[in-house]
């Protein structure tokens, strides 16, 4: 078929065959223009008026996605990927991919039946290592973004609790190829950086080193929230809480993130922070008597949700993380269950704590769960190649989990009050600048994921 521009620009949408449509925008394959519902959400998808078909849109971003396992179905890896494959829930509706995944790196590859079964199905090579899936096999960078989920597969847990996943390892490869071929692209780090601080602060200091875009953290964040409200920039936060699930490393840093996703809006911006600790046991509910802001918040909390008193004392095993800034903000993140993860803070002039609450996170068996909303900013990324929120929040996160599980161990020696340490090196300050983040509209199917084959 051949047509002169001028013939379709000025066409209205509902007039144009799927060929036609698939020949001006070849993003779209049949199949996916054939599952939209109208040509007009086709247009919307693409951003274009009707009126404006005739322009080819830009290429997508070649991504390489390097994981250390892929199985089904509950790795990060099968969350996060297939929504960078297929397309993610946003703002009400489903939204087409924005990238094409191009390479995949799996370090227990032999295990990780399902993304064998994936790249096979979407026609994705898998290279043996992870420079190698960068570079497409070649000898310089081939990619234009680069995903790292390595949060999953059989690897050790320290003395401390802390899960040594290969994270670092896998990013450094990167590096390499980013030096040797003298130009780098955004990289996404699914949650923490490392379970090492220095590791850490060398991958953030990488990214700032080569200039290239750096995120990554919890999903929690820019998931649903009850209200859907963020707080504004310069909020006048003296203390603040969050309760939920902190079982294990991993655990808690869903809650950190949250917290510092929030407490970095304070007035005057982050600053650091100056010290963390961490205490198990009956001497946490001891911590929180002699901290009355901590127990006022800890409260309206449970009086929000309407739980018994003494709820969160209840817990089995509680615990509580204790962070101090440098501006003298305080922090705590309380383990407690029934509440979802739940923020309470206490802002200057205001009669009653704020409480900005995650709830009704539906995976991991659902199609659609709290990795939508990542995959969208993975993808903003991706496209614009600006960081969604100032990476020094990702790293503040992960050292205040690094440093938590360090509290209670000092010289081979375990101690359910933890020390306090000091962490002069984790001063550093920025403005936040973000518009809200999290999703809103209405919440995606609690269905299966169609694969297409069995797993």
């Amino acid at each position: 078929m051949t047509t002169k521009p001028n013939e379709i620009t000025h066409r209205p949408a509902d007039s144009l065959s799927i060929d036609q449509i698939i020949e001006l925008n070849p993003r779209f394959s049949r199949r996916e223009m054939l599952g939209l519902t109208g040509l007009a959400g086709i247009a919307a998808l693409n951003g274009l008026g009707s009126e404006t078909f005739a322009q080819n849109p830009q290429r997508k971003p070649r991504i390489a996605c390097l994981v250390s396992y892929w199985g089904a179905p509950r790795s990060h890896a099968d969350w996060i990927i297939t929504k960078l494959l297929d397309g993610y829930w946003w703002e009400g509706a489903h939204t087409p991919s924005r990238v094409e995944v191009v390479s995949i790196y799996i370090h227990q590859l032999p295990e990780s039946g399902l993304g064998q079964k994936i790249a096979k199905a979407k026609n994705i090579p898998i290279f043996k290592t992870a420079g190698e899936a960068v570079t497409m096999g070649g000898k310089e960078l081939a990619v234009d973004g680069v995903v790292i989920v390595a949060e999953h597969g059989e690897y050790p847990t320290n003395l401390k609790g802390q899960w040594m996943l290969p994270r670092w390892w896998i990013y450094q490869q990167v590096v390499r190829v980013f030096e040797q071929s003298k130009r780098s692209v955004p990289v996404f780090n699914d949650k923490h950086l490392s379970y090492s601080w220095d590791e850490a602060k060398w991958m953030f200091d990488k990214s700032r080193e080569l200039n290239f875009p750096l995120t990554g953290g919890s999903s929690i964040p820019t998931f649903y929230r009850t209200p859907d409200v963020e707080l504004e920039i310069d909020t006048p936060l003296n203390t603040s809480i969050v309760v939920g699930d902190t079982a294990d490393e991993g655990a808690l840093f869903h809650c950190v993130d949250v917290l510092q996703s929030l407490v970095e809006r304070r007035k005057g911006g982050e600053t650091g922070v100056k010290s963390v600790q961490c205490i198990h046991g009956p001497e946490t509910w001891t911590w929180a008597e002699s901290n009355p802001w901590a127990t006022k918040l800890l409260e309206s909390v449970r009086k929000k949700f309407d739980l018994k008193a003494g709820h969160f004392q209840d817990n089995k095993a509680p615990n509580v993380c204790i962070v101090e800034y440098n501006d003298g903000t305080k922090a705590a993140v309380f383990s407690g269950k029934g509440v979802g993860w739940t923020f309470a803070g206490e802002i200057q002039g205001k009669k009653d704590p704020t409480i900005i609450s995650i709830l009704g996170w539906p995976g991991p068996f659902a199609q659609y769960h709290a990795s939508n909303s990542q995959p969208h900013w993975i993808t903003e990324m991706m496209v614009s190649k600006k960081e969604p929120f100032n990476a020094e929040r990702l790293l503040l996160s992960t050292g205040i989990v690094s440093f938590n599980m360090e509290s209670n161990w000092e010289n081979g020696k375990y101690s359910a009050v933890g020390r306090r340490i000091e962490t002069p090196f984790m001063n550093m300050s920025y403005r936040s600048t973000r518009g809200a983040q999290f999703s809103t509209g209405q919440r995606p199917p609690n269905t299966p994921y169609i694969r297409g084959f069995e797993i």
